[in-house]
């Protein structure tokens, strides 16, 4: 492995004089907002550069174009001595160009050491098998005693921001990004961090830190640039600069007249809301209060627990604390309790949780209020539309009419359909999230005079922003937060921007040692070995299936002792060969987040070509073209299918819907009738046995290992896994995610067609109907075997058990001689079983690793 430091000195490229890395010109827009704007700037070898901003200023944006995760709408990169437009994920890295993301960028179903394996090239690492001594040296260089074999979905953000740094860190670096490094991080993680930066920047790495804590930069900071609503207003030596002078740089605005006037500010003495020892793993001992007509602000440093707050009291989060409405006691923890106790939220993301695109702005708007409207069992339309005429006029939605659906809206108004719906829902507190988040300057100004009305009406608002000048301007009183804790509350005239922007950046407020959350006596836990929650919850699905075999074998004897003969055990074995390989397709799509409806009638389509070309009166030539016609079907089916998903974004249901019905329409069409009977030498060929067991089954069996070697033990496997898990992280490191999920719907069509094959050998002739239970059982066994159906997590080998499970189910059936429909009742309750124990089992190990 190469020394990343000593490289960075020997490199000509990294000389003193010559930038690590340059931008040019760069402009990033997204719609109709201007990221940046004409950002010009060098970072060299030996330097620590400061990017300050406020939240939305450009700084991450400019660092997501430098490490190849955005492309820049215009505007040039310098870097490895050549000008460059746009750098890829992988190219970045190539270049040594390594970044520390304030959210960390690992998978939360891949352990610690196979998310540093994502990114750090083989020549920098051991092989994967021998990773685990060279990940502990890399995290123990940052103050980690973390176990590699711990999953990243049980730590911590705490830990999870150490392990993105030692991945950095790791790499052969030429430029290292930090952005907000220690806002989660205990101080004495943070010294060391400090140690480290220092020392790598004397090697002559240049490095990258934003943050918004003026004692880092000073600490820290060779010089300072500075961005402000997405342009450059300059560079500058932190050290001749005084925090006001810092603070005025980053804000540099006066307050726009487009708030509506505060008013004379007397509230009744009992709150609307009072919040008592809010705490979870964000949030520590948070108490406040906001009383009717008042409008109280949450600002802080993004990430400090702000939006948490709102989350937790709408439900959305859990949390532990007293919180009263009115002074009546709410319980934490649900929605439908917060709604009922009148707080409502309104999120930040419109498109995700704020606005349903397809429904009307008269839905939108109604949709929390319905129960207003409701006569007997039906809804009042009339009332209704008045009800949301009156509210969007008042607002100022602009649409033709109320039945427009909100997609076809712009940003501003979408914005006024969610405060609409807040609105009607009579609500006793309104919770806000970024009220004018990607909102004009006219809209804003009406969304802020709706909710100072609304105070004034008597209700109370909590605001949480990024814009300081948003806060200042609408609130009456704004608390600041750090860390997850309040460090400071403004009132009247103390409610400036500049004041705001000083309690955020000169706080010098770190998580304790321990964390707040325990999690450290978690970590501990964690450092020892490998088997632990992670190990256990994995297991479980294979364990489970094997005493769930074992207990219906035992079933079956006591019915019937010719349960455990040998002709049984080989027809539920071969059985089982045919379902397995269907099964381990449909398992390759569910791991990417995915679902292949196709495959049943894939199969069926097999042994419909089958009957055409396998017949005792074919030659070896029609029958080898016939394989290779299946093969080629297959594969086809399978690019279609890729191509519609991971190409097109169609939903997988859809795309594979469409073709579920193309091919049983040509099998139709092929054999409308059954014929077509399959040659007896070619059965015994495909039926052959080795004693009882089928050879169709001992190939199944070495394939479903050698996918669970695959997927365990090689970095295509990681990649494969880590685009289930975090598509959006997968793809932010490199991993191309298109191409492995297109991958896997060939691999599942050409393995439904093995599949289709081995239906051949138990069928014998032409039926186009055969084949289609195989989509119902294969994602039987999929769920069975404990595969997540949002992908990422999976086992091979406890597909292979699942099938063997329910081929014994069918062939019990047979023995009790109960109805084919026992089979649908067999299977649909199995499935349910297996996502209610599955999903108990995981929310109880969330449920212990945040108690």
């Amino acid at each position: 492995m190469k020394n990343s430091t000593a490289r960075a000195m020997q490199d000509p490229v990294l000389s003193a004089k010559d930038p690590v890395l340059g931008v040019e010109g760069v402009s990033k827009t997204f719609g109709p907002v201007k990221a940046l704007q004409d950002i010009s700037i060098n970072f060299y070898p030996g330097q620590v550069h400061a990017l300050l901003g406020e939240n939305g200023a450009g700084k991450s944006t400019l660092m997501g174009i430098i490490s190849g995760a955005l492309d820049p709408s215009t505007g040039t990169i310098l870097v490895g001595g050549e000008r460059r437009e746009r750098l890829t994920p992988d190219e970045a890295v190539r270049h040594g160009i390594s970044i520390v993301h304030q959210t960390p960028a690992l998978a939360p179903d891949l352990t610690v050491a196979e998310n540093m394996a994502l990114t750090v090239p083989e020549s920098m690492r051991p092989p994967l098998a021998q990773l685990d001594p060279w990940v502990r040296e890399q995290l123990s260089k940052v103050g980690s005693a973390v176990s590699p074999s711990a999953q990243c979905g049980d730590l911590p953000i705490s830990e999870l921001q150490l392990i993105e740094i030692a991945r950095a860190l790791a790499v052969d670096t030429r430029l290292l990004i930090l952005d907000e490094p220690t806002a989660p991080l205990a101080q004495d993680k943070v010294a060391i961090l400090f140690d480290k930066v220092r020392s790598i920047a004397a090697a002559g790495v240049g490095v990258v830190y934003i943050t918004h804590r003026i004692p880092e930069i000073r600490e820290l900071a060779d010089t300072m640039t500075i961005l402000r609503d997405g342009r450059m207003r300059g560079t500058y030596d932190p050290q001749a600069k005084t925090d006001d002078e810092i603070v005025a740089l980053i804000a540099g605005r006066e307050i726009e007249a487009v708030f509506p006037d505060k008013g004379a500010q007397q509230f009744a003495e009992r709150p609307a809301l009072e919040v008592r020892n809010l705490s979870n793993e964000i949030l520590s001992d948070v108490s406040f209060q906001v009383r009717p007509g008042e409008i109280v602000g949450i600002a802080g440093v993004a990430g400090n627990g702000q939006p948490q707050v709102l989350r937790s009291l709408a439900g959305l989060e859990p949390a532990k604390g007293e919180v009263l409405v009115e002074g009546q006691a709410l319980k934490l923890g649900s929605v439908s309790r917060s709604r009922a106790a009148g707080l409502v939220f309104m999120p930040a993301d419109r498109a995700k949780e704020g606005v349903l695109a397809d429904f009307s702005i008269r839905e939108n708007s109604t949709l929390s209020a319905l129960g207003r409207f409701r006569r007997g069992i039906a809804v009042d339309s009339t009332a209704e539309a008045q009800a949301a005429l009156g509210m969007t006029r008042g607002l100022g939605v602009k649409a033709p009419t109320l039945d427009t659906p909100v997609s076809n809206l712009s940003g501003g108004n979408q914005q006024k359909v969610v405060l609409a719906r807040a609105l009607l829902a009579n609500p006793r507190v309104v919770l806000t999230e970024e009220p004018t988040q990607g909102v004009d300057a006219g809209a804003r100004s009406e969304i802020y005079t709706q909710l100072r009305a609304a105070a004034t009406d008597g209700l109370a608002v909590l605001v949480v922003s990024s814009d300081a000048m948003e806060l200042e301007g609408l609130c009456d009183r704004v608390i600041v937060m750090s860390s997850g804790s309040i460090v400071t509350v403004l009132e009247g005239d103390q409610v400036t921007e500049t004041n705001m922007m000083q309690a955020m950046v000169a706080t010098h407020s770190q998580r304790h040692t321990g964390d707040r959350d325990g999690s450290s006596s978690r970590v501990r836990s964690k450092t020892g070995g490998g088997f632990g929650a992670a190990t256990l919850r994995n297991s479980a699905p294979t364990v489970v299936i094997s005493a769930a075999i074992l207990a219906i074998g035992l079933l079956g004897i006591v019915t019937n002792i010719r349960f455990i003969g040998e002709p049984n055990i080989y027809a539920v074995l071969l059985s089982t060969s045919a379902l397995a390989l269907v099964a381990l397709g449909q398992f390759l799509v569910v791991m990417t987040g995915g679902i292949d409806l196709s495959v049943g009638p894939l199969a069926g389509l097999v042994l419909v070509i089958s009957s055409f070309f396998w017949t005792e009166d074919a030659g070896a030539l029609a029958s080898t073209g016939g394989l290779a016609l299946i093969l080629v079907v297959a594969a086809g089916i399978g690019v279609l299918n890729g191509a519609l998903v991971a190409l097109l974004n169609l939903p997988a249901v859809a795309a594979t819907l469409i073709t579920y019905i193309a091919i049983q329409g040509v099998s139709l069409l092929l054999r409308p009738q059954i014929s077509g009977y399959i040659s007896v030498d070619t059965l015994d060929l495909i039926n052959g046995r080795i004693g009882v067991v089928p050879v169709a089954f001992i190939v199944v069996c070495l394939l479903g290992a050698a996918l669970a070697f695959i997927l365990r033990r090689t970095m295509r496997g990681v990649a494969f896994r880590a685009t289930g898990s975090a598509p959006a992280v997968a793809s932010k490191v490199g991993v191309p995610v298109r191409w492995h999920t297109f991958a896997a719907y060939v691999l599942a069509a050409l393995l439904a067609a093995l599949g289709g094959i081995m239906l051949v050998g138990q069928v014998g002739v032409g039926d186009p109907t055969q084949g289609i239970g195989f989509t119902l059982s294969s994602i039987t066994v999929v769920v069975v075997a404990g595969t997540l159906l949002r992908g990422g997590v999976g086992s091979p080998v406890a597909v292979l058990l699942g099938a063997i499970l329910l081929q014994m189910l069918f062939s019990l059936t047979n023995f009790l001689q109960l109805s084919t429909q026992w089979q649908y009742w067999v299977q649909g309750t199995i499935i349910l079983a297996a996502a209610v124990f599955y999903i108990s089992l995981r929310n109880s190990k969330k449920l212990n690793a945040t108690t």
